[in-house]
């Protein structure tokens, strides 16, 4: 064997790590294994002396301290421990004979001399091994002493001076007032700051001016808006499945509304965590604890695998492994930063990480799957609806207990009356909560937008109205787009004369677009209004396929003393068109295109159906129990009479509870679909060999990756533990203080928010092969401090915003880019574009168009056919549509079909987690700020806004710069826009004002 195949340096993908990993002058130590070392040996050693058993050289393992002192295949250590400068490893390095020298002088690139040097140096001081830095325990950090006291404004600034002496860098001066507002509100909220909010702070000479604007923005709504659009980044959190069938899911949104309120309410992190995990088993008395565990169902979803696939098949196998997959990763990557996945086939190649605490943690999750849950909103009724359904499991595990030794012959009898009872249920169920089987009022189709039509309805009487409400119709098949028909333009009046001569108008859309939502049931209050006709008039009709234009209405309600007096009330049209699902008649029938409305009763036939169905439920139950008692001893018999007797008690009390609601999440219990089922009980998880489905090894139980002392990675569960004990488990695990990767996980994320990177450049990845820390003292200090105030996220941002380091210019220095091309160690202020829906939100914010309706179903920014595999059409976007004007983060999010305008602007992709979007600058980027269908319809809208606001070019070019930049235009701008004005409209100025760099981008 040749001398030179002991050490063979790798060449290849790894090599492009080397220099941005290796900076000699980023550790107090001039040889910390953790920072110069260990990422030179994996950028160029690993491929061949690393945990690759087969691609292994020599023997020789670099990423082990003992088997540099284990005997290779030479016969000779890799160190020598009596003369460590005398080490094989030192000999191999600085040699310059081709047949020893390493890497081989045929590598393309060699070890550089200062990686050489460091190496060296190190070796011979004992070759000192430590552990990989994100695998130690949170050291207390003091902020180090610095020689320019004046410039630190708080503790993270001489962590980061200290960084800067060293290096020779500069820091830049602080921004001006107007920079730091316009940085700091959209870093908060996402928005553009008003001219007011401008003006005030440049007037508010105070101290502490600065403090007070922050705790003002970080109390407002609009922050939970902004930072929870970060966090379903890192869940890849969508409303479709993805896949080859991308389903709509329309009950996602309830997590995103969760994430929203959970920020504004700063819940402290922990218990963030443990709701996303287990919040269900943890406070299952809160309902949005319930709500949470959507972040398990958060990932895409294979629908046709799960619900087509049968039972028992190879590709059901496969696809539930994936699933497990997706949300094992979604959970360590989120939570810890720890690359988990890879070790899915094997023992993780860098990280302490073995492939069966890989599949202990698909045991965590063997008894959940992803689909649509039952919660209440209000938390009492949840609590009792839990309660009872918790008494009625065990009752029925006491049932079950009766009887044991009956035959075979008498069991087959009971499962079969149990059947049809179930089935009998299910029927009372769908009876109390019916299904519509009309869709209402349809005007004749028109070609045009601009047609009057127009419905009206005859309560028989004068009433004192309460409420009036129109329901939009949503047909359940074919074009399923909500708000089907609703009148972009419209007026509603009442009258209590035929002639509608004594009419009094309550709405008046007639000059203006529809401003509320147009997919659920638009309320109107008004106080004792006397009416017996009801109008309503439309003026712009809803666009439907190709040019269809039309007017269609599920259900008008008017209600008296709470009860709706336009029940079967007699209606009146301009024309219609009918079909056996569309009539007049429909519009006061008591169902929207859903089912029957709140408030109403059910009709006689369904109510004499019902009463049908619930005796013969009576029925089955007493043939049941003729059957159980048949075989039971008298004190069994008297068991079973208190059993159903507190059944038939749970059971109405349950029936008297309102309608739930549904979030898509982290389920167990769910309506069947096809070969989608509820797993009963949790499915068996074994260690796969190579990740084969088809090659089970030994069974695993429920536990964790094992990464530091004191925290082992097997869960201590009882015998017969549940599922959700599992998850309860990891939950508690994961926000255990001794868990440095959560604490350095979570502050390494908000910190990367604000400036655009990461202590941690890699913030998915705090393993070997992720970037090692710029600022490793700070990230520590920045965790404790974080774990000692209350585990407040909006202190963590006030702490970061406040310091010196975030105020400063976003100016160039030559020498500091010299130095520091990237910015690593923050000598200025990182000139930043805005992300996508910071754009969107901020044009809607400058038009005056921004509608700022909180929470709900998202809003469509696409035609939506419903298929076999559903069409999301965006080319036939209305972009006149208000529901449209909603923040970007109430945007329905499609997978297989991304918004082409959002995705252009770098918007993250649902399918993955994104940590870190791309920031991008390309010509489409250009394009679409000018001609894009939203930014030209916003335009004209900035534009009315601007007349109406100012009279005179001038004065309007001056509102559009104090509105969209926050400053005045100079002199040159104001001449040159306003001939471009002059010539092309204001409009298009507005357009040029939008597509500025200096609206795009934060400085």
């Amino acid at each position: 064997m040749k001398k030179s195949q002991l050490f063979i340096f790798p060449i290849g993908i790894l090599l492009i790590f080397g220099w941005y990993y290796f900076n000699p002058s980023s550790s107090q130590s001039s040889n910390s294994y953790n920072q110069h070392i260990q990422p030179v040996l994996a950028a160029k050693c690993y491929t061949c002396h690393g945990p690759d058993k087969e691609k292994m050289k020599a023997g020789l393992r670099l990423d082990i301290r003992e088997s540099l002192l284990d005997t290779l295949e030479s016969g000779n250590t890799a160190l020598n421990p009596i003369d460590f400068s005398k080490s094989e490893i030192i000999k191999r390095i600085v040699s310059s004979d081709p047949e020893f020298m390493m890497p081989p002088p045929d590598a393309p690139k060699q070890l550089a001399e200062d990686e050489i040097e460091v190496i060296r140096k190190w070796v011979e001081e004992g070759a000192k091994w430590e552990n990989h830095w994100a695998f130690e325990p949170l050291k207390k950090q003091a902020p180090p002493e610095i020689s320019e006291d004046s410039w630190s404004q708080n503790p993270i600034d001489p962590f980061i001076y200290q960084k800067q002496e060293k290096l020779g860098l500069q820091h830049a001066p602080e921004a001006d007032k107007r920079t730091l507002l316009r940085r700091l509100t959209y870093d908060l909220h996402g928005l553009p700051p008003t001219p007011e909010q401008m003006k005030a702070f440049l007037e508010d000479e105070a101290d502490v001016a600065y403090s007070r604007l922050v705790d003002t923005l970080l109390s407002s709504p609009r922050y939970g808006e902004r930072w929870a659009r970060h966090w379903l980044d890192v869940v890849h959190y969508g409303e479709t499945h993805g896949y080859d069938k991308d389903k709509r899911r329309p009950n996602a949104w309830h997590y995103r509304d969760y994430v929203i309120d959970a920020f504004n309410k700063d819940l402290p992190y922990s218990r963030f965590i443990e709701d996303q995990i287990a919040g269900d088993v943890l406070y299952p008395d809160d309902p949005q604890s319930t709500v949470a565990t959507g972040f398990l169902a958060a990932g895409p979803w294979d629908l046709v695998g799960h619900v087509e696939v049968r039972d028992g098949t190879v590709d059901k196998r496969i696809v539930r492994n994936l699933d497990r997959d997706d949300i094992v990763s979604s959970v360590m990557a989120t939570f810890t930063g720890l690359t988990v996945q890879c070790a899915r086939c094997h023992d993780h190649k860098f990280d302490p990480i073995k492939q069966a605490d890989y599949y202990s943690l698909q045991a965590v999750f063997a008894g959940i799957d992803r689909a649509d849950r039952q919660f209440d909103k209000n938390p009492k009724i949840h609590q009792t609806r839990l309660h009872l359904k918790q008494e009625k499991q065990e009752l029925e595990s006491q049932l079950d207990g009766l009887g044991l030794e009956m035959n075979e012959k008498v069991k087959n009898e009971i499962t079969q009356v149990q059947k049809q009872q179930k089935e009998t249920s299910n029927k009372i169920s769908g009876l109390r909560y019916p299904r519509s089987k009309t869709f209402g009022f349809h005007s004749a189709i028109e070609q045009q937008s601009d047609v009057e039509k127009w419905v009206q309805i005859d309560l028989g009487s004068i009433h004192n109205l309460e409420k009036i409400v129109l329901a939009p119709a949503h047909p359940t098949e074919g074009l399923t787009m909500p708000g089907y028909g609703f009148p972009l333009r419209f007026v509603l009046e009442v009258s209590t004369t035929v002639d509608f001569s004594s009419a009094k108008t309550i709405v008046d859309f007639s000059k203006e677009n529809h401003h509320e939502r147009t997919d659920r049931p638009y309320v109107i209050e008004v106080a004792n209004l006397p009416s017996r006709f009801i109008r309503l008039t439309a003026n712009r009709l809803w666009k439907g396929r190709d040019q269809d234009h039309f007017l269609a209405m599920a259900e008008i309600q008017a209600f008296e003393n709470g009860k709706n007096v336009a029940r079967n009330a007699k209606v009146k049209a301009i024309d219609s068109f009918k079909d056996n699902r569309w009539d007049p008649i429909f519009l006061t029938d008591g169902f929207n295109s859903h089912g029957l409305m709140g408030g109403e009763p059910l009709p006689t036939e369904l109510q004499k159906d019902f009463d049908k169905a619930e005796r013969e439920l009576t029925v089955l139950r007493d043939k049941e129990n003729k059957i159980l008692r048949s075989v039971l001893t008298q004190v069994e018999k008297t068991q079973l009479d208190r059993i159903r007797s507190f059944l038939m008690t749970i059971e109405d009390s349950l029936s008297q509870l309102p309608a739930p609601s549904y979030v898509y999440a982290a389920a167990t219990e769910f309506n069947n679909q096809y070969q989608f089922t509820p797993t009963k009980g949790i499915r068996a998880i074994h260690r796969l060999n190579r990740g084969d489905t088809e090659q089970p090894m030994e069974e695993m139980f429920a536990g964790t990756v094992e990464v530091f002392e004191g925290m082992p990675n097997y869960f201590d569960l009882p015998e017969g533990h549940s599922e959700g004990d599992r998850r309860a488990a990891l939950a508690k695990w994961s926000t255990d203080q001794q868990n440095a990767l959560t604490w350095r996980s979570i502050v390494n994320r908000i910190w990367k928010y604000h400036f655009g990177r990461g202590i941690v450049a890699t913030p998915n990845d705090f393993g070997k092969m992720g970037t090692p820390p710029s600022h490793p003292e700070l990230l520590d200090f920045l965790a404790e401090e974080f774990l000692d105030n209350g585990q407040s996220i909006k202190w963590l941002h006030k702490l970061i915003v406040t310091s010196a380091t975030y105020k400063q210019q976003s100016f160039q220095d030559r020498k500091n880019y010299q130095i520091d091309s990237e910015n690593r160690y923050l000598w200025k202020s990182n000139r930043r574009q805005l992300e996508a829906e910071a754009i969107r939100d901020g044009v809607l914010a400058v038009s005056g168009k921004l509608d700022l309706t909180m929470g709900g179903p998202g809003f469509d920014a696409f035609r939506y056919e419903d298929d076999h595999s559903p069409r999301y059409l965006y080319k036939d976007y209305d972009a006149y549509d208000p529901s449209s004007f909603r923040r970007a983060i109430y945007r329905f999010i499609v997978r297989s079909v991304p918004d082409p305008f959002m995705s252009t602007l770098d918007c993250a992709d649902p399918s993955q987690s994104v940590p870190v979007r791309n920031e991008t600058v390309t010509a489409l980027q250009a394009l679409s700020a000018l001609n894009n269908p939203f930014m030209v319809r916003q335009s004209a809208f900035f534009a009315e806004r601007l007349e109406k606001e100012k009279t005179g070019l001038k004065p309007q070019l001056f509102r559009a710069f104090e509105l969209a930049l926050q400053r005045e235009p100079d002199e040159t701008e104001l001449s040159e826009l306003e001939e471009y004005a002059n010539k092309h409209g204001l409009p298009a100025a507005c357009r040029l004002i939008y597509a500025m760099n200096e609206f795009l981008y934060t400085d």
